[in-house]
């Protein structure tokens, strides 16, 4: 029965995330919004949405653990599994802001989050509100700045754009399968823990985290198929940066996340900071600016090495 939950969980977050994708992208051309700017702000918070909602549910359920390894694996599985295979599909060009803005910021985010927790193990009210703040700050920068810089080109190759009324009914609907499929998640994903003598943790960073990953592996795969590589990496790191600004943030906002599990602090944070480093010199080496398929391979083993440890 757990089993069944976790199923209908996911299929209801992949459709959710999937619906709520469409709507955002529809909103984000009628505003004019750049490709790259989508793809680090629209895209990454509608994709990141099934984390938020799970993160909240588990949290107020009093499992921090399970909220906090959602984000925490989500992170690792969006740059190891899904930026892996993404690689392998085809070579992707780095925009230059990649390095200049996006990485620094993902891994200021990520420093912050783990300086918070290892402080005295708790996320409170006051540095959630830090984290938001810090989110606040990045978009209004990334609307100010780069909002225009490649507009020129289209975004959908010729797709014909959602009207209003279908803008909406894909926001209400997308809206509606993420919270019932966080709600079913949950339930499975708790109870598949305690069934089987295995923490809240391990089940957070991996199959709730993976399941949670499935949107961000879906419109990074659409967007490799449709040349959009742009909005493939800005999707993932901006999911990231959304992920621990935005879930965490507003997570801890509405009740604090106290963390039970030791290996979340002394283990898998760590993974997520290191795999979250290693795309710099990924990317500047040996070919400046280009990813292929080696690094996709690379971060596909370490994605594996993760989870074996995990387990």
């Amino acid at each position: 029965m757990n089993f069944i939950l976790i199923i209908g969980g996911l299929i209801l977050l992949v459709f959710g995330g999937n619906w709520l994708l469409k709507s955002a992208v529809a909103l984000s051309l009628k505003l004019n919004i750049s490709k790259v700017v989508i793809g680090m702000t629209v895209v990454s918070f509608a994709t990141s949405a099934p984390e938020l909602i799970v993160s909240i549910n588990a949290a107020l359920n009093g499992s921090s653990d399970l909220a906090l390894g959602n984000v925490i694996g989500s992170n690792i599985a969006n740059i190891g599994l899904v930026l892996g295979i993404t690689l392998l599909l085809g070579s992707m060009t780095v925009e230059k802001s990649f390095y200049k803005i996006d990485w620094p910021v993902m891994m200021i985010a990520s420093v912050l989050v783990f300086f918070f927790l290892s402080n005295d193990k708790i996320i409170v009210r006051y540095e959630g509100i830090i984290l938001l703040s810090f989110l606040v700050i990045f978009l209004i920068y990334l609307l100010r700045f780069q909002k225009n810089t490649d507009i020129e080109e289209p975004l959908e190759g010729g797709e014909v754009p959602l009207t209003v009324s279908k803008t909406i009914f894909f926001f209400i609907l997308g809206g509606a399968g993420l919270y019932g499929g966080s709600e079913l998640l949950i339930r499975g994903a708790t109870s598949l823990a305690t069934e089987f003598g295995v923490t809240e943790r391990v089940i957070g960073v991996t199959v709730v985290s993976i399941g949670t990953s499935v949107p961000e592996l879906a419109a990074s795969i659409i967007a490799i198929i449709k040349k959009e590589k742009a909005i493939s990496l800005g999707n993932l790191i901006g999911s990231n940066i959304f992920n621990i600004l935005a879930v965490i943030g507003i997570t801890s906002i509405i009740t604090p996340i106290s963390l039970s599990d030791e290996r979340l602090l002394t283990s898998d944070i760590f993974w997520m900071l290191g795999i979250s480093f290693i795309i710099l010199p990924l990317v500047l080496m040996p070919k400046k600016y280009v990813l292929n398929w080696k690094a996709g391979g690379f971060l596909l083993l370490a994605y594996c090495a993760f989870i074996y440890m995990t387990l």
